[in-house]
């Protein structure tokens, strides 16, 4: 068999990359599917998850990922072989309507093939932390930055691309067994492997050029489809406008007067945690520090900084709402953490020392950090690691190969003198 086409056949590398790209659609789809339907299961509080499912649902869903790059490049890859090679002619070229429905459905199938897997692919990197492709080459992507309404509106265009994508693929089997059973022309013989191109006398169609522009009429069809799909889509409000939600940059209210002699202007509250084995930042859009401080005292305490954190303001990418729910913050009943230290000046540095509250947990930490001090602006950054387990987050998940225990937190603040 020849490996290259030919204006009657197919050869066996375009044979390979039809059944390889039939694989793995056929095992991405149910893979999607069931990994769907355990998160919703994980989400619903009426249903009890142990450790055991999510480790399932975060495997299954990095498998779901990895899968769908393999296709983008495997898509590519086929569509690149497939304009260096002549198509073989249909065998009912005068049937017209038959041969523009044939060529709309490839196009829809070769441009999805490559959309679906992108258009996910793009919502992945916009949204971190969540089931991480199984690559060596990271989890970004050039040009897209870290944004929950890009990730929201590709997550949107994903879902309806991958409609017409089981639509086309649907259609382009109906084809196939039409010519099959029904015509019962070699249509589907010759892409069978080790088939020859005619079997039964079956006549060999004329040969034709196809070269790098094919007929003008199916991409202009297929590109109209696509649209209706997307503007029905965002008609029905599965794709969000691309629309930049509020970052998690510090929104600081003033403090009530007389309770504090420095006022935070600009500030950073984060986190970072470890989701098997990827690492997943996240930062709170709200939270309010009151401090004194006295940087002229002597030995022993300068002052005192009092913080709340407000829970349900935290972005941690593609788990936020998971962190919200009650095996892990618990917002609804515990919406607010607070920490309430004693700043001293060390041989190093300085720190803050006092109990940190979540959820219903008070343990006493020590903050260290570094202060600059410019007449009355003062400028500060701090990090420290905590235990989750300590304090009864995500106590469902132990397993430190899923979710990693230690959680590193960091703080940067500008503030001002009050006169």
């Amino acid at each position: 068999m020849s490996l290259t086409n030919t204006a009657h056949s197919y050869g066996s590398i375009a044979k390979t990359f039809h059944w390889l790209t039939a694989l793995l659609i056929i095992t991405i789809i149910p893979v999607g599917i069931i990994a769907n339907d355990m998160a919703h299961d994980i989400r619903d509080p009426a249903i009890t998850s142990s450790a055991q499912d999510l480790t399932r649902t975060f495997y299954l869903f990095s498998l779901h990922k990895t899968l769908g790059v393999v296709i983008f490049f495997v898509a590519l890859a086929r569509i690149l072989w497939a304009i260096t090679q002549p198509k073989p002619s249909p065998l009912n070229p005068t049937n017209r309507a038959e041969v523009f429905l044939a060529g709309t459905v490839h196009w829809l199938l070769y441009g999805s093939l490559l959309l679906v897997p992108l258009t996910g692919w793009i919502d992945h990197a916009a949204t971190p932390g969540f089931a991480p492709i199984r690559w060596p080459f990271g989890q970004s992507l050039p040009f897209v930055p870290n944004d929950p309404g890009l990730a929201a509106t590709f997550a949107g265009l994903h879902k309806v691309l991958e409609r017409v994508l089981v639509i086309a693929l649907l259609l382009h089997i109906a084809g196939a067994l039409k010519h099959h059973f029904v015509a019962r022309d070699a249509t589907l013989r010759r892409m069978l492997p080790a088939t020859p191109a005619t079997t039964n006398n079956a006549p060999i169609p004329p040969a034709h050029r196809s070269g790098l522009l094919p007929p003008v009429l199916p991409p202009v069809a297929a590109l109209v489809l696509w649209g209706v799909a997307i503007a029905t889509g965002s008609a029905l409000g599965v794709i969000p406008p691309a629309l930049s939600l509020p970052r998690a940059t510090a929104e600081q209210t003033p403090p009530p007067q007389g309770t504090a002699d420095w006022q935070v202007t600009d500030g950073t509250l984060g986190l970072a945690i470890t989701q098997m084995g990827k690492q997943t930042i996240g930062s709170f859009a709200n939270w309010h520090a009151d401090i004194t401080f006295d940087e002229t005292a002597g030995p022993g305490p300068l002052g005192t900084a009092r913080v709340t954190i407000d829970i349900a303001s935290l972005t941690l990418g593609a788990v936020t709402d998971q962190a919200m729910g009650p095996d892990f913050f618990d917002a609804d009943f515990f919406p607010q953490a607070t920490f309430s230290g004693e700043i001293t000046r060390t041989d190093t540095g300085y720190v803050a020392t006092g109990p940190l509250v979540i959820r219903d947990t008070s343990l006493t930490i020590t903050l260290p950090f570094d202060l600059v001090l410019d007449g009355d602006s003062a400028r500060m950054t701090g990090a420290m690691t905590l235990n989750r387990l300590d304090y009864g987050v995500g106590t469902n998940i132990p397993d430190a190969q899923t979710l990693g225990p230690k959680v590193a937190i960091t703080i940067s603040l500008t503030a001002t003198r009050n006169r």
